[in-house]
This record gives structure tokens, sequence and C-alpha cells, in this order.
């Protein structure tokens, strides 16, 4: 970490907000102008759209994060958590992965923390549920779908297999119905390899309180999505959730219950819990409050955007939408963090702050492999798509929008290789314990019971002596 007197713009974060203000500041910033400091858990961008892509194998992981100190080599990005910050003395308390926290001063505050998974006290949730917001997580989940196959092929028993083969995903928002639709044709395509286990033998269940999925596209593509997951074999369950998981056995409330190892929860995101120790006013769902300009209200030298912040949406004010916020997409990130990476350094230099606004273009989704649905807004018109063309919709904006050319090339290289080459569907389940294997052979052999026994008797005589 350099200490210097220039000025120090902290950006907590480095999700897609913090990656692109961090960018935008670096890039409006005269040459010694402030100091840019990221702070983050992880030194990577997740570019969470791909994480049911990466699921399914249709994207190699490792080009679905973006390296922070690769694409911002002039900042200063510091592996840790931010727990506090003191805004009357402008100074944050750093926790690194490693060492003692330690305080670091700053002039000018991005708050970029993002969301974290919205759960609630269900028993055995904790123990059983898979999350879907970071690339371990997606990982992961392939890895343990496959593994459920391998069981499934291996035993005679039919309460272990059943078990096995049946898959429940809670949310049917674009993570959820993303998510299942991927993974469902992942585990079709894998079951062509098996000896013992078929597409018919597996049992994909989704599960959402509200009473429709994908509702970003309108209730017309939601219903399409339904009715054409139902058509592959996913049973939807709506306006219910899930009582208890406990040791995998699912309850509903609509009084159904099976037996799974696989629980996959995508029921929505809720703003980073740590946000309530910064001092912050926070809105009523835990949000940043904050001012059309991204300002933070009440301060001149705080801003906050994206999922950890409530926006005001301008455009759909001027529209006539009272009270309207703008909705935690990929959409509204990129474009507030460009405008607040400009009011940052307008900020820094006296200038005035420009307002954030921002008109909904649409929304895409994919649903597997040549299956999607898209509404495009255009003015007062909007387009709905869906089926195959839907499909190259979803992947042409996001494909686009992925940060960096360097990983456009990479996710659009894995697309075009996949029409030729058939997908992977190798289980490396053992990578989450690398060193397993190693200690078995390493650790130290037990005693044999002979050399033991003489041993024994010698300690015995000496304590009789004594």
């Amino acid at each position: 970490m350099s200490t210097t007197e220039r000025p120090r713009i902290l950006v907590v974060g480095g999700g897609y907000v913090g990656l692109y203000a961090a960018r935008r500041i670096l890039k409006k910033m005269r040459y010694g102008e402030a100091t840019v400091t990221v702070v983050d858990p992880r030194s990577y961008m997740t570019y969470q759209p791909f994480l049911p892509e990466a699921a399914a194998g249709s994207i190699s992981p490792r080009h679905v994060v973006v390296p922070l100190r690769r694409v911002l080599p002039k900042a200063e990005v510091l592996t840790g958590r931010v727990t506090t910050i003191d805004q009357d003395r402008k100074v944050a308390t750093i926790a690194p992965l490693v060492g003692e926290a330690y305080e670091l001063p700053f002039d000018y505050l991005v708050i970029a923390m993002g969301a974290v998974s919205r759960t609630f006290p269900i028993p055995g949730l904790a123990e059983q549920g898979i999350g879907m917001k970071g690339i371990e997580e997606s990982i992961g989940l392939r890895n343990h779908v496959l593994e459920q196959l391998d069981k499934a092929d291996s035993t005679t028993d039919e309460d272990i297999r059943r078990k096995a083969l049946t898959f429940v995903f809670v949310g049917g928002g674009f993570a959820g119905a993303e998510t299942i639709g991927e993974v469902e044709d992942m585990a079709r395509d894998a079951s062509k390899y098996y000896t013992n286990v078929s597409r018919e033998d597996m049992r994909f269940i989704l599960v959402d309180a509200a009473d429709k999925i994908l509702p970003e596209v309108g209730p017309k593509l939601g219903q399409y999505g339904k009715e054409h997951l139902e058509g592959r074999g996913v049973e939807i369950y709506l306006s219910t959730s899930m009582d208890s998981c406990v040791d995998g056995h699912v309850v509903l409330k609509n009084g159904l219950e099976v037996d799974s190892n696989t629980i996959v929860w995508t029921a929505g995101v809720k703003p980073n819990p740590v946000l309530s120790r910064f001092g912050l006013p926070l809105g009523p769902r835990g949000h940043v409050d904050t001012q059309t300009t991204l300002q933070v209200q009440g301060t001149d030298y705080i801003w906050a955007a994206g999922d950890n912040a409530q926006v005001p949406d301008v455009a759909a004010r001027k529209a006539g939408v009272e009270n309207a916020w703008c909705p935690p997409n990929a959409q509204h990130a990129l474009r507030q963090a460009k405008v607040l990476g400009d009011n940052v350094v307008s900020g820094m230099r006296g200038f005035p702050q420009k307002e954030y606004s921002h008109a909904n273009k649409g929304a895409v989704a994919g649903l597997g492999l040549h299956k999607g649905v898209a509404m495009i807004v255009m003015g007062k018109m909007k387009i709905k798509v869906k089926g195959r063309l839907a499909w190259y919709m979803h992947r042409g904006y996001h494909g686009l929008a992925m940060p960096t050319w360097n990983r456009k090339i990479r996710v659009f290289a894995d697309w075009t290789l996949a029409m030729f080459l058939k997908r992977e569907v190798v289980s490396l389940g053992a990578i989450e314990t690398p060193r397993e294997e190693f200690y078995e052979a390493a650790k130290p052999a037990p005693a044999p019971a002979a050399a033991a026994a003489p041993a024994a008797a010698k300690t015995e005589e000496k304590a009789k002596a004594s």
C-alpha cells in the first residue's frame, strides 16, 4: 500500500460498478491528480449474467472473471474488506486477507459493494443450499450436479438414486430460470454417457413464491418461459415456498415433499449487510439512499451506485411513475458507473454534478442452448422475441457488455468452439479438496500391531518396577 499526499478516492467493492467507476475516474483524471484505491475481498470482478452458462460448461469459468490489477494498472488494488468507515475523520478500516486491520484515510468515497443472496431462516438452508452469486458457486454447482449423476449411475440403492437425481431450484427470476434451464440442458447431454441414468430418471423442480416466473420480461414472455421449461420436464410450483430442507428433505408450502442432494437458492438479493456499519443513510430495504446525481443523501464526497444503492429512476418518474427506483441489473450498473466516475472527478474539481437518467431498454434471458426470451423497448413500443433469435440476442448483448476486449474475445471463442465440439461433462469435484489425496499418502502410517505389543509390555514392566 502506497502512502501519498495526493487526494485519495476510495472505491469500496470491485464488482461491476467498482471496476467501471475506477476505470472511468482513471481515464478522466489528470496525471497525479489523485490516488484511486479499490478494496475488495476478491482480486477479480465477476460478470454475474454468465454464471448460469459457466455452470453448464458453455463458458470457461476463468473467462467470466476480470482480474482487477490487470484492468486497473494505475490504481491501488487491496485484497481485503472495509469493515467500518469513520466519516468525521474520513478514515476507513481495512481488514486484509492476512494480518491485522489498519486504517486508510480517504478524501472521496465510492460505495460499490453490490448485493448478497437474500435468504430466510429456513431450517437446513444454510447447510444444504447452493447460491449463484459467485464463480465459485457456479463451478461448485456444475461439479456437484455431475457428481450426482456419477453417484446414481454407480449405486443399486433406489433411495440414493432418487435423492441424487432430484434437483430443486428456489427462485424464478432471471437467475433461477436461467440456471435451471442451463443445468437441465447440461444434465440431459451428460446422461447420454451414462449406462444407468437417463433424462427420464431425473426430476427438476422450480419453486417461486410469486405467481409467475421471469417477471423482468413481462407476463407473456414469462408464461412462454414457464411453458417451455415444463415442456422439457421441469416441474414448476408457483405461489409457494420452501418450509424446510433439513438433510436434503425438502418440504414445500403446498405439501409436496421430496429428498434432494441439490438445492439451489436464487430467491433474490439484498444489499450487502455490512453497509449498516458505515453510518450512511439507508432506504427501507437497506440500500444506500442516493440523490439523482448518485451522491449519497446529505454528503458531497460520497457516491453510491449498483445493487447496493437506492437510485431514483429519473426516466420512469418523468413518464409518470411515482417513487420509481432503478432495478438492480447490469444495464443500470454499467451506465451508473460511468456517470458516477464523471461526477467524482467533477466533485474533486468543484464542478457541477450530472444527473443519472436512463430509460429501460428491455431484458434478455437464456434458457439453455438455442433457447431464450427477449423484450426490447424502443420508445413506447415493446418488441417480444422468443426461441433461438432471443438466445442470439441474449448472447450478443451480454457478450458485448462483458468488460475488456480480452474477455469478450475469450467468451466468443468459447461459444464458437462449442458449435463444433461437444460439451464437456467431466466432474472435477475433488478440486474443492485438492490436498486430501496427498494428505492420505503423506500422513504417518500407524504402528503394526506386532511391533506395538512388545513396546506396551516394556512400558508395563517399567511401571511395576517403579
